[in-house]
């Protein structure tokens, strides 16, 4: 893994078994992806997209190969270990938003930053929302706001840990073009301003095209 690589996949397949025989998820990935680049992962549906950021995350394990987050190697982790890891490193973004029902926009954001113990995450939570233009809407809840307000809910949610590294699996793939579209200047503005690391799985080729890198996967393997 060089010094200035984050994510380091190396050799990663994946492969699962049923009554019908095994599928071959993903052939021997082996990809480095550097501190503070965005890389988008495209291809067509079912070619494995989702499944190397699951196992990038450290939420899918490999059947084969080694995944190091900034030097850890993922997998040589305990599940604790892992899920310790990710709430310091890792912000999240999903297509579904993620968001908890029974908690409003300001406590949804509040939740990382208590699980670090945060003593500031009111404080923090509340500065996120404003900077993602939903300083009026900290006491409503997700089935109260808009399917864009949900998503910058959630971009603060993700930011306001200050994340090595930002997963983002086809974020705007529940909303509409135009709201995508601001939704996505959104994440790529705080992106820059933070520094963080910008994974991110689309099927949006000018999405994809905002990223410094691309990586293109067909059928479970990285085309060169």
């Amino acid at each position: 893994m060089s010094d200035s690589a984050i994510i380091s996949v190396e050799h990663v397949s994946r492969s699962v078994t049923d009554s019908t025989g095994t599928l071959t998820i993903l052939h021997d990935i082996d990809v480095q992806l550097q501190r503070c680049q965005s890389t988008a992962i495209v291809g067509a549906s079912g070619s494995g997209k989702s499944t190397l950021l699951a196992i990038i995350a450290g939420l899918d394990h490999p059947s084969s190969g080694t995944v190091r987050l900034d030097g850890e190697d993922l997998f040589a982790l305990s599940e604790d270990e892992r899920a310790g890891l990710r709430a310091r490193k890792l912000g999240f973004v999903f297509q579904s938003f993620q968001l908890l029902g029974h908690l409003n926009a300001l406590e949804n954001v509040m939740l990382p930053l208590e699980l670090l113990g945060r003593s500031d995450a009111r404080a923090r939570a509340a500065e996120m929302l404003d900077r993602v233009g939903l300083g009026e809407r900290l006491k409503h809840y997700p089935r109260t706001l808009s399917g864009g307000e949900q998503q910058r809910v959630a971009l603060a949610r993700a930011f306001v840990v200050e994340p090595a590294v930002l997963l983002a699996d086809e974020p705007t793939g529940s909303l509409d073009h135009a709201t995508g579209e601001r939704v996505m200047a959104l994440m790529f503005e705080m992106n820059r301003e933070s520094g963080t690391t910008l994974v991110l799985v689309t099927h949006d080729p000018a999405i994809a095209k905002r990223c410094d890198r691309q990586l293109l996967i067909e059928a479970g393997r990285l085309v060169p």
